[in-house]
């Protein structure tokens, strides 16, 4: 172990000192003339570039090749007239300055140890060599400080925190790989969702984040108020209602990456700000849309890992592959409890298997009771990706009858990791019934139910109009990362809101 790896943390007393030298570096800078962050510099490639270009250089090589580059400063040592820097790029890519008195002289190099912290962003210039050690390296003929660093960087030799990790996720990525990986990883999946999309003809829109009315899910709205309108607005909880007026109006094939906000709990898979992907497809079924889930999911996990068997974080491998299983909501419950339940079960007798199991079930009717039931005795045991098929009608509300069994309707659940990462419906384009279900939600949120959904007039008015038979999907793009990756949804956003 290094005596840097043995190192504590400053504490608060020792970073306000730190701050104090360096702050008064800025203001030496800057009455001497110098720019303490310059605007330009004259960069000629980046360290990703040189490193590539001269892998396994022998030792104390010569290329010849002059460049100008910067990094981050993350290593600092002096020896007499040499002085030793290891620059840091954006990716994590790093590669050693060497500055020598007998290059760029005494002075310049008195000022190099007087000015730079650790931190601190560094232009040099100068020849690609290789050190006695064989380590790719820069000999420096001329430095320029590109940004003064007034805050000490925290330990770089000890992890930090996961509370640290989240609340300055700018310190995780210039110290941890994985940090900057899932970002990367988070690019690779949104380029591979649009590129299966288009691949599948679909056109790519944007709806409204701030709505008159809020509707598409069964969730706890933000409320705010807009001063020119004088009137309460909702942030958006799902952008489905619109998108369906989209297919009314002849966008066939639509998609949206698109920002929800839901005013409840935060956990390992629940964040009240995250990203969801939909999408909609005229005279498709729930069917089609679990074959189209299957592929986009699939897909991403190819572009980030080039493999369908994805290693998480904690080093599980998680087989992502082959065609998944399509498992039905009731069927499934009746074998793993070993009773008989089914659509037409009385309300009663499922309070009653509730109750002894200890499950308390808010504002409960029928399909919630099943839903809480079918969570206690199938969801444990699911393992590999799973469609969980054909759910209560009494709490899916935007989806249509199944077209041969009585009581349900044509939604799945995907299931992977042990938590939902996607939903599909075939859609209830039927505005008389649908007017009847919002009717039916309005009763359940007279009775207290926050998350029931409102009666849309603007919406139903579409579907008056004609809407063609559709399928539909909702997609976690968080939780998407969370089965690829293997990690929390903390982890997969790169901002995560935090108390």
């Amino acid at each position: 172990m290094t005596e840097e790896s043995e190192a504590a943390e400053p504490s608060a007393e020792e970073i306000s000192e730190q701050m104090s030298v360096r702050l008064d570096k800025r203001e030496r800078l800057i009455e001497q003339g110098v720019e303490p962050y310059p605007v330009g510099l004259p960069i000629t490639t980046t360290i990703a570039a040189v490193r590539a270009a001269h892998p396994g250089l022998e030792p104390d090589a010569q290329t010849g090749e002059l460049v100008g580059l910067a990094g981050r400063v993350v290593f600092q040592r002096d020896t007499g007239k040499l002085s030793f820097v290891t620059l840091q790029a954006g990716d994590g890519q790093r590669i050693q300055a060497m500055l020598s008195a007998a290059v760029v002289g005494e002075a310049s190099l008195d000022d190099f140890k007087s000015t730079i912290d650790l931190g601190d962003h560094l232009f040099v210039h100068g020849e690609v060599i290789s050190s006695r050690r064989g380590e790719l390296s820069i000999m420096v003929d001329e430095w320029r400080l590109a940004a003064k660093a007034v805050r000490p960087l925290p330990n770089l030799y000890k992890e930090l925190s996961e509370e640290s990790r989240v609340r300055s996720r700018y310190l995780d990525l210039i110290v941890r790989e994985q940090a900057r990986a899932t970002v990367r990883a988070r690019a690779a999946v949104n380029a591979s969702l649009r590129t299966t999309f288009a691949d599948n003809g679909y056109l790519e829109v944007e709806t409204p984040m701030l709505q008159v009315m809020h509707g598409g899910a069964s969730a706890r709205p933000f409320v705010t108020h807009s001063n020119a309108f004088d009137t309460e607005l909702y942030l958006r909880i799902a952008p489905e209602l619109y998108l369906k007026r989209a297919v009314v109006g002849g966008l066939e094939r639509v998609f949206e990456i698109n920002r929800n906000f839901r005013n409840e709990g935060a956990d390992s898979t629940h964040s009240p700000e995250f990203v969801m992907i939909e999408a909609y497809e005229a005279y498709a079924d729930y069917d089609r849309m679990a074959d189209l889930t299957q592929e986009l999911v699939q897909n991403a996990a190819l572009a980030v890992t080039g493999s369908l068997e994805v290693t998480w974080a904690d080093g599980t491998v998680y087989d992502l592959g082959g065609q998944w299983d399509r498992l039905p909501m009731y069927g499934s419950l009746a074998e793993a409890s070993g009773r008989e339940v089914s659509p037409e079960t009385p309300f009663e007798d499922l309070q009653a298997w509730a109750g002894e199991l200890g499950i308390e079930v808010p504002h409960p009717i029928h399909g919630k009771y099943v839903e809480e039931l079918w969570e206690h005795y199938v969801k444990p045991e699911l393992t590999r990706p799973t469609f969980v098929t054909d759910f209560p009608v009494d709490t899916s509300p935007l989806v249509r009858d199944h077209r041969s069994t009585p009581g349900v309707v044509e939604k799945w659940d995907l299931y992977t990791r042990g938590f939902e990462l996607a939903t599909g419906y075939s859609e209830l384009v039927d505005p008389v019934v649908q007017r009847e279900r919002f009717v039916e939600q309005a009763r359940l949120a007279g009775r207290g139910d926050a998350e029931a959904m409102r009666l849309d007039e603007e919406f139903l008015r579409a579907l008056e109009h004609g809407m063609p038979p559709t399928g539909g999907i909702g997609i976690g793009l968080d939780r998407l990362l969370m089965a690829i990756t293997g990690l929390g949804i903390r982890e997969t956003i790169l901002f995560p809101l935090v108390k």
